[in-house]
């Protein structure tokens, strides 16, 4: 990474300390997000060459394959370089490509606790997220097993995934929230009295979708910046991202070593306040 003051960091839960900029497994799966990666070595070279680089938070879940994705993580990385944080996701179904139906029932939660464990290798799970809110099951019921890990050792933090406000406080009830993964990125706002919120709290906030500099009218303006930069225009929404809020984590995913080396170099880039604005216009 270019740095390591503070300012490229973020404390998760106060205890773990990571990069700001980290990686998304999701896209090393087939098509649809279902079965393995096509090129399991390639997929392996692009996992050990984020590591290599100095990425420490790596971002995955039980329903990517559906459970593919957690055995090429170990498979790839263990074991573990000392302060990887390996977080992952439970809470989905798999039922066929691009098909993710809720499943909070806490019967479903415990089984994708367990497995994640025994995929990842792991006798801790730094950070367990929720995928979604099941409307069919009280959350309460849901986070039960949840609460059960983290007495039992198994979990150390807990987060959500696609949740207002409301449902955060709603989980705090249960269980300390100490990160929110939303869809959230330079053209698609929606959340942002959530961000807002966890900056507030510092929670980490976890933009997925990080990448997309959204419709054609801005196209021209990130352009333009891109250029003075000498930067792509992916970088340029990572570096948006990165200004935005200090407690932003973002995981951009890719199968490219190539592209991930790209990503990386967003780091790097330091927007100057005239530039947010206009972006942010």
């Amino acid at each position: 990474m270019a740095s390591n003051t503070t300012k490229h960091t973020f404390k998760i839960g106060g205890a773990f300390e990571v990069n700001r900029l980290g990686y998304g497994g999701m896209q090393l799966t087939g098509s649809g997000v279902w079965g393995d990666a096509p090129d399991r070595e390639k997929a392996k070279k692009v996992l050990q060459t984020a590591v290599e680089s100095g990425l420490n938070f790596i971002d995955t879940a039980d329903s990517y394959g559906p459970h593919t994705n957690e055995v090429l993580i170990a498979e790839a990385l263990y074991p573990y370089k000392e302060g990887l944080v390996i977080a992952t996701k439970g809470g989905l179904e798999r039922t066929g490509p691009n098909q993710w139906p809720v499943n909070g029932h806490p019967d479903h939660i415990r089984e994708a606790i367990e497995g994640s464990l025994q995929r990842l290798k792991l006798d801790v799970i730094d950070l367990w997220q929720l995928h979604r809110f099941d409307p069919k099951v009280p959350v309460e019921e849901t986070l039960g097993p949840v609460v059960d890990a983290v007495k039992a050792g198994k979990i150390k933090h807990v987060g959500l995934s696609e949740v207002g406000i409301d449902q955060i406080k709603q989980a705090e009830k249960v269980v300390p929230i100490v990160s929110v993964q939303n869809l959230y990125n330079l053209g698609d706002r929606h959340w942002e009295d959530v961000l807002d919120y966890t900056t507030e709290r510092n929670m980490a906030f976890i933009p997925w979708f990080p990448l997309a500099s959204g419709p054609d009218k801005m196209k021209e303006k990130i352009q333009e910046i891109a250029q003075k930069h000498e930067a792509t225009t992916a970088q340029i929404a990572l570096a948006w991202l990165l200004k935005r809020a200090p407690n932003i984590l973002l995981i951009p995913g890719t199968s490219s070593v190539e592209h991930l080396l790209e990503n990386l170099k967003a780091s790097e880039i330091e927007l100057t306040d005239d530039e947010f604005q206009t972006l942010s216009a």
